[in-house]
């Protein structure tokens, strides 16, 4: 095969062969389709789209480009949540250990945050002591001692799609359905999955900012997955404020580890991990319905085992379980900044890109790969869309480490805000749900 001729029927428009999508993928991995050649596919993508067929077999030519995890050994049902990321969604760190609780098998590969979206990874890593570089041997042998497990992504897995990830960030090619679907699928699918759960995420602080795109890239990712025989239901939530009340990694922890004691439990954030955990369980067929999965889910975090469940990952990935016990233990800012309501009335905008950008340049998030992050610094207390305020109350409290960044985030968390002398509706937290 020619690779510019395979360039050039994409470009037109016409639908390619597995044969061709396999032999543009592999060369590429391999090193004989230079970058150049792959850049001016991606732009083709971009342009003329994929169909759903072309789509599923680019996304396991990306799987099959490195090593998959081998998960035989695990008898369980092993059902997996991806989300597609946005400001304070902690949901991985609460629903992993009710899945498991519930008899589920989750082997968890997640990612680290980039711009104003903040990764699991940093999450966790904020606990003293956790390890999120198990060897697939220590991440297999962790979920079937606990249940789950949360590690990063290793090098091995879908090396096609980080070479493509790197060369669409540079040559405006990253916002294609058929290369997101691929990217995100590629690397859930080679975990040895049964199934998995979507969380896809719309508004402000999220990726796809219209409910339209969002369900485009659902559907995309829901049929990719069920090619794949995979058992597949996206949930569309919303992101157009943060999700709960914290943002910054530290921070979003103690929420996270207040949420699986039985805290927050009418709130945004635990609505929507609820919503998710419910769909793993009827997927793992441990529930029939979803009003079963939710009784379930309630009856672990009232008895405390999800707490403890999350305890007994976090031993194993090498953590002193004190610091979770006694949560003052965790990273924590010198400066506590509260941001006062300058009058009375009802929270009608929390502006979730707003807050990610304070959070940024307080150090918790990362502008480059390479940035070290602050553990300590973000966001808490945050006011929700709806809720009542009087003058002068806090409408969220800054984490911060230094004054200079405390300034440069009041200038975001100024934007943030908007209050209504009428009161407001509070958002519909998950707005459509994606079967096929």
């Amino acid at each position: 095969m020619v690779p510019q001729w395979i360039i050039e029927k994409k470009r037109d428009g016409h639908i390619l062969t597995d044969e061709e999508i396999r032999f543009f993928i592999n060369g590429f991995t391999a090193g004989t389709i230079p970058d150049y050649q792959m850049a001016a596919m991606a732009m083709a993508i971009y342009l003329k789209g994929m169909t759903p067929e072309e789509t599923a077999v680019l996304t396991d030519a990306m799987m099959r480009s490195g090593a998959m995890v081998d998960t035989s050994a695990i008898t369980k049902p092993k059902v997996d949540k991806h989300s597609t990321g946005g400001i304070g969604d902690k949901v991985s760190i609460i629903l992993a250990p009710l899945a498991a609780c519930a008899g589920l098998a989750v082997p968890m590969i997640s990612g680290r945050g980039l711009g104003i979206t903040g990764g699991t990874l940093d999450k966790l890593e904020s606990i003293p002591g956790f390890n999120v570089n198990l060897s697939e041997k220590e991440f297999i042998a962790t979920i079937q001692k606990c249940g789950f497990s949360m590690i990063g992504q290793t090098g091995e897995i879908a090396p096609a799609d980080k070479k493509l990830y790197a060369l669409r960030d540079v040559t405006g090619t990253v916002a294609s359905i058929p290369l997101i679907t691929g990217s995100i699928m590629c690397k859930k699918m080679a975990e040895g999955i049964d199934s998995l759960v979507l969380d896809v995420k719309w508004g402000a602080g999220a990726f796809m900012r219209t409910i339209e795109d969002a369900t485009t890239l659902a559907q995309s990712m829901v049929r990719v997955g069920k090619a794949m025989n995979k058992g597949m239901v996206a949930l569309i939530t919303d992101m157009n404020q943060p999700l709960g009340r914290t943002a910054g990694n530290a921070l979003e922890i103690i929420e996270s580890m207040e949420c699986l004691q039985g805290q927050h439990l009418d709130g945004d954030l635990m609505n929507i991990t609820l919503a998710l955990t419910a769909e793993m369980l009827l997927l793992g067929k441990k529930a029939a319905t979803v009003e079963e999965a939710r009784a379930i889910l309630e009856k672990i975090i009232a008895s405390g085992a999800a707490f403890d469940k999350f305890k007994e990952m976090a031993a194993l990935h090498g953590t002193d379980v004190s610091a979770l016990d006694d949560l003052s233990r965790l990273p924590r800012a010198s400066i506590i900044h509260p941001f006062p309501a300058p009058t009375a009335g009802y929270i009608s905008k929390v502006d979730a890109e707003s807050i990610g950008r304070a959070v940024l340049v307080l150090g918790g998030g990362r502008q480059k790969t390479d940035d070290r992050i602050d553990y300590a610094v973000g966001t808490s207390g945050l006011v929700k869309i709806g809720e009542s305020v009087q003058a002068a109350q806090p409408l969220v409290t800054i984490h911060a480490n230094s004054q200079e960044k405390l300034a440069q985030a009041l200038t975001h968390i100024e934007k943030a805000f908007a209050i209504s002398a009428e009161p407001v509706t509070p958002p519909k937290p998950i707005v459509a749900r994606i079967t096929g």
